[in-house]
C-alpha cells in the first residue's frame, strides 16, 4: 500500500509556495517538504484539515492511494 500526498499539485493550480502555505497552516516548510516527498509516516486530522480550509480542498484531493508494484504474499 502507497498513500501519495498530491500537495504540490494543489499548491501549483493556487499559485501559492511552500512558506506561504507552511505559514498559513502552521507548519515549518521543512514538515511540509517532509510531507510533499512522501517521507511522513502519519498527518494528524487537524493538520488535514487546516491544509484542506487552507486550499480549499478536500482531504482526496491530497492525498491518493496507489497499489504497490510488489504483489501481496500468497495466503495459504
Amino acid at each position: 500500500m502507497a498513500i501519495v500526498v498530491r500537495i504540490d499539485v494543489e499548491l501549483a493550480k493556487r499559485k501559492m509556495s511552500v512558506g506561504e502555505f507552511a505559514e498559513r497552516v502552521g507548519l515549518t516548510p521543512a514538515n511540509v517538504a517532509v510531507l510533499k516527498n512522501g517521507r511522513a509516516k502519519a498527518v494528524r486530522f487537524s493538520t488535514l484539515d487546516a491544509m484542506c480550509r487552507v486550499l480549499g480542498c478536500q482531504p482526496g484531493d491530497l492525498l491518493e492511494w496507489v497499489e504497490d508494484d510488489v504483489p501481496a504474499p500468497a495466503r495459504a
